[in-house]
């Protein structure tokens, strides 16, 4: 193979791998850094090597049994790594495997770990993506990436968090499945202009993906994971061809990949059929109920607002209420609806979103000086490009209704 083919595959290698080799080095070591370093130098060998020598059967295996031999010769080089190398062995440990790559996920998603932090490590270390590659999809110089890395992998050591499998992997997958939800929406959000943006929601899905097929047992891992397919079987008409969000209601239904929401429905089915249900399980439904709608007017918006009920009863949160007010609207009437939006005021009132709902419901009873304040409100308090464009458009175009809630936003 040329250098360019070899180039070719290391890379590949290492996002489809870099999880598990760094999870296989780290829980032997007990030390992420060293870990990272030997596997770095491993690499550099292989580019070196491979264009030669050929690339061997077991490439994987070749990397993490000499990034092991990179780190045991650094250990014997050091005092206190040949005190390390006394309690670690000397034997380079096996071909790494799902273990390795679950370990990995939930070392960099520990919830002693800044949010900040679980999701710089989450996309370095368990996607094998660059920190150049990070730092475009969260739109910050590759520096201001560099640090954040580095202040996450001090977290890590300063806490002294170890790369293993948890005794109780339930416990810790609140804060993995957070970590990879908010991944995904900080792609599916802003992807309208970004190839960076979009790729990043590619990551979050794959992660889901990962993790399902590790932990086949917990539903709410495929309710995440169904959930993330849902949206994105309708990622191709979020925005039109000026970058702008469109709404659900104008999406094309036609472009939407039914085979990938069959898909997500009967991962859904399964998981529900386990007996457990929890909030992304619910989210999938709901999500469901509109990708299998005939159209936004047909929408079973009863059923989709009962669904909300049963959200809020798992998460209490203002904004699952705030999304069933939408429902509210089309089950009920605007009037109801704006009654149960306005009756969330004191804890959503710097919520943009809630803002941009009651525009909506203003607007829909005839209140248009109001639906207009609100609107504007909603656009002063919002961050996302997209979002604040489409609020833009609606405040020049006081005829039309503001977006509604972040569920039924595009």
């Amino acid at each position: 193979m040329t250098s360019t083919d070899v180039t070719a595959l290391v890379e590949r290698l290492w996002r489809a791998e870099a999880a598990s080799m760094l999870g296989a080095l780290s829980r032997r070591l007990g030390d992420f850094d060293l870990a990272e370093e030997a596997l770095a130098e491993a690499v550099t060998a292989a580019l070196k090597l491979w264009p030669d020598e050929g690339v061997p059967a077991q490439p994987t295996g070749w990397l993490v049994t000499t990034g092991w031999r990179k780190a045991i010769d650094r250990l014997r080089r050091e005092a206190v790594g040949r005190e390390k190398l006394a309690r670690v062995g000397s034997e380079p440990p096996p071909a790494p495997g799902v273990d390795d790559r679950l370990a990995m996920i939930f070392a960099c998603c520990h919830p002693d770990l800044s949010e900040a932090s679980r999701v710089a490590l989450t996309l370095y270390a368990a996607s094998g993506l660059s920190t150049a590659e990070i730092a475009a999809a969260f739109l910050v110089p590759v520096p201001t990436m560099a640090q954040r890395l580095s202040r996450a992998r001090k977290q890590l050591r300063d806490r002294g968090i170890r790369v293993e499998l948890p005794d109780d992997p339930s416990a810790r997958l609140p804060a993995v499945l957070a970590v990879i939800y908010l991944v995904f929406n900080e792609g599916y959000l802003s992807s309208g202009r970004s190839a960076h943006r979009r790729e990043l929601a590619r990551e979050g899905l794959d992660l889901a993906r990962q993790l399902a097929r590790m932990l086949p047992r917990e539903p709410e891992v495929a309710g995440l994971t169904a959930l993330l397919e849902l949206h994105e079987a309708r990622a191709a008409t979020r925005f039109d061809s000026w970058g702008r969000l469109v709404l659900l209601e104008h999406q094309d239904r036609r472009r939407w990949d039914t085979a990938l929401m069959e898909r997500a429905a009967v991962r859904l089915r399964d998981a529900v059929r386990q007996g457990r249900t929890g909030p992304y399980q619910v989210q999938a439904g709901i999500a469901a109920m509109h990708a299998f709608a005939v159209s936004y007017e047909k929408t079973p918006w009863a059923e989709v607002r009962a669904m909300y009920d049963r959200l809020a009863a798992l998460d209490g949160s203002p904004v699952v209420l705030l999304n069933r007010a939408v429902a509210t609207r089309f089950a009920i009437s605007p009037a109801t609806a704006l009654a149960e939006v306005d009756d969330l005021r004191d804890r959503l009132d710097g919520y943009h979103l809630w803002h941009a709902a009651r525009a909506d419901l203003l607007a829909a009873l005839g209140r248009r000086d109001e639906a207009r304040a609100a609107a504007e409100r909603a656009l002063e308090l919002a961050t996302n490009p997209a979002e604040r464009e489409l609020l833009s458009r609606r405040i020049a175009d006081p005829g039309r209704p503001g977006p509604p809630p972040a569920d039924l936003l595009a």
